[in-house]
């Protein structure tokens, strides 16, 4: 029987390789136990629990796997995850699922259901998988293990804590350090004479789903940027996130101006964006509309009718930046759709690739999905804004509200520009700054402890970032830092709970239920042990745009995440080239440490012939050195 891992970022897995799909993930019982004691953790069947992990029920049950015959074994639930382990099989078979990834619980079959496993649960994942368990029949014995999966797996709609604020790990490092906002703009080189911060949202009180800290047209006064919110969909003015060095272009993100079907105009946000514009002398400000023309006109008509009930603002409506009022702007819609649209496309993939992919049909499939199709047109509007950059003109970017298309296009953009965000620590402050602190509705978007699973603002727009990200790092080998289990993790922390970083749909948000006191940020895992995410080559290149090509057929799925349930589908293991070149670097370090033993000791003062005589030692050392430096 094959084994049905798993493969999730495990504390009591940090420091081991992920294990492939065929095997358990759960690693020898050496380095498990030196990991409790290490962490003074309770024993949870094989696998090592979290501090603040409390286990609630254990139940005989059997697992129906849908890669092979149904299993028996028991299930363990605590106030964090779901384990499975088998025990009618000397092939192990575990699952171990954070609770925060399940979706949906749903009872299966009733007391009077016939066949065999017909009657128990069935549990629908975020993370492209379906997880079916059966018990006996008599006694509600599904009664108990029901009850408690759906509150634990749904803390929230139970007036309870996620577990990221019930967990008391502990790091070295503190990941809430990683993102200062003034030290990241300093590091842009802001403020400047033409770019100016301004602490006018200290409170909220400008836009309750924008940072505190912002920058702005220097010759912008703050009741300008008063005058101008009030004609953006929730106050979310055009403000800086990237500012280029040399040719002084920036990227603006904001959200819809409040047009409406009369074409209302606002004298205050057109005499803005030229502001914009003239800072650093741009003919044009081009202005990216990421979404398909149809659908920026119809936001007039809905915008007018949802937002006084919503927001119980004038009946203003929504819409985009007319010729006519913007003169010296030039408007480009890129043709991304909307969140409904992409969640149906995820529906539409995971159909196809879980539990069974259906290989003689297997590309008509996927083109039915329109999934590469929409990862094409997020990368392909990225690439016109960091081209537009690049080549000294300034840009605005918006969707509708800013917070999802626009947050797409701004990193992705900025990640093409600025090779500082493709390093470990760069790509963190990245999707602390465009993600997380602008406003990405992750609570409403992932729905975390929410037992709501049909909720119409759920959307894998983060998601889909990661997956353009990770076409960009197949495309560039050496370009970026960090690796693909990097990508991996954080997609798995999106959903599990564990940590603050994804938690709540804005700063005002995390500030108020004080996620940064209560919680671990993401970033203290990651930077414990980094040689994990590290990608042994990378080469650095500070100045080098990146253009990947945004065709279908330089498109490719990431199997390695959304077909990783399969056994079928054997996960990537190092190639042989990647795994000789850790060994080659591992040997450099070897010699830098001789060499500087060597160093040491000649620069005692007592011989000066070893002195003399450790020049050819040294010599020789480097030639190993540079040898080794070689890239493939």
């Amino acid at each position: 029987m094959e084994v049905v891992a798993v493969e999730e970022a495990n504390p009591v897995m940090a420091s081991a390789p992920i294990a492939p799909y065929n095997s358990s993930p759960l690693g020898n019982s050496s380095s498990q136990n030196a990991s409790r004691e290490s962490l003074k953790m309770e024993p949870l069947a094989d696998v090592a629990v979290l501090p603040g992990e409390e286990r609630v029920i254990d139940k005989d049950i059997i697992y129906i796997c849908p890669f092979n015959a149904a299993v028996k074994g028991k299930v363990s639930i605590t106030n964090y995850r779901l384990y499975f382990k088998n025990t009618d099989s000397e092939t192990p078979v575990t699952l171990n699922v954070p609770l925060g990834v399940i979706s949906r619980v749903e009872k299966m079959g009733g007391a009077t259901s016939r066949g065999e496993n017909s009657y128990g649960l069935e549990i629908t994942c975020k993370d492209m998988r379906n997880l079916r368990f059966a018990l006996k029949q008599e006694g509600h014995s599904r009664r108990d293990i029901f009850e408690i999966l759906f509150k634990y797996a749904f803390p929230l709609s139970h007036g309870m804590q996620l577990f990221a604020f019930l967990s008391q790990e502990k790091y070295e490092e503190n990941g809430w350090n990683v993102y200062e906002p003034m030290e990241e703009y300093r590091r842009q080189g802001l403020p400047n004479s033409e770019w100016r911060v301004t602490f006018i949202n200290k409170n909220y009180e400008l836009c309750d789903t924008y940072p505190t800290i912002l920058v702005v047209p220097y010759k912008a006064t703050e009741e300008d940027l008063r005058r101008v919110s009030t004609f953006r969909s929730r106050c979310r003015i055009p403000v800086l996130s990237w500012f280029h060095k040399e040719n002084h272009a920036v990227i603006m993100r904001c959200s819809q101006p409040l047009v409406g079907m009369s074409g209302k105009r606002n004298k205050d946000d057109e005499r803005y964006l030229d502001l914009i514009r003239e800072a650093n002398g741009t003919i044009k400000l081009t202005i990216y509309d990421a979404r398909p023309n149809v659908n920026a006109v119809a936001n007039k008509v809905w915008a007018g009718y949802c937002f006084p009930v919503r927001l119980g603002l004038l009946a203003t409506g929504g819409g985009y930046e007319g010729d006519d009022a913007y003169q010296n702007a030039e408007l480009v819609f890129l043709d991304i759709h909307n969140i409904h649209v992409m969640r149906e496309s995820l529906k539409k993939l995971k159909d196809i690739v879980y539990p069974n992919v259906e290989e003689s049909h297997w590309l008509s499939s996927l083109e039915s999905t329109h999934w590469l199709e929409h990862i094409k047109l997020v990368l392909s509007g990225a690439i016109q804004v960091a081209d537009k950059v690049s080549s000294g003109s300034s840009v605005v970017v918006h969707c509708s509200d800013g917070w999802d298309r626009t947050a797409q296009l701004t990193s992705l953009a900025m990640l093409m520009l600025d090779s500082y965000y493709r390093t470990l620590r760069g790509f963190q402050v990245l999707l602390e700054k465009e993600w997380i602190s602008f406003g990405h509705k992750f609570a409403s978007r992932i729905g975390h402890g929410d037992k709501n699973h049909a909720d119409q603002d759920r959307s894998p727009i983060f998601l889909q970032f990661i997956d353009c990200v990770w076409q960009m790092t197949k495309q560039f080998p050496t370009a970026f830092e960090f690796n693909e289990r990097l990508l991996v993790v954080i997609l798995d922390h999106l959903y599990s709970c564990r940590f603050g970083t994804f938690l709540y749909n804005c700063e005002s948000a995390r500030e108020s239920n004080n996620v940064r006191m209560k919680t671990v940020s993401l970033w203290s895992l990651i930077n414990s042990d980094t040689s994990l995410y590290i990608n042994p080559f990378y080469t650095p290149e500070s100045s080098r745009v990146l253009y990947p090509v945004a065709s279908m057929r330089h498109l490719e799925l990431w199997v390695t995440y959304y077909i990783r349930w399969n056994p079928r589908i054997q996960h990537q293991q190092q190639s042989p080239v990647e795994q000789r070149y850790k060994e080659l670097l591992a040997l450099r370090d070897q010699y830098l440490k001789k060499l500087e033993e060597l160093q040491l000791s000649d620069s005692a003062p007592s011989s000066t012939h070893l002195t003399n005589s450790s020049t050819p030692n040294a010599a020789t050392a480097n030639q190993h050195i540079t040898h080794l430096q070689t890239p493939f």
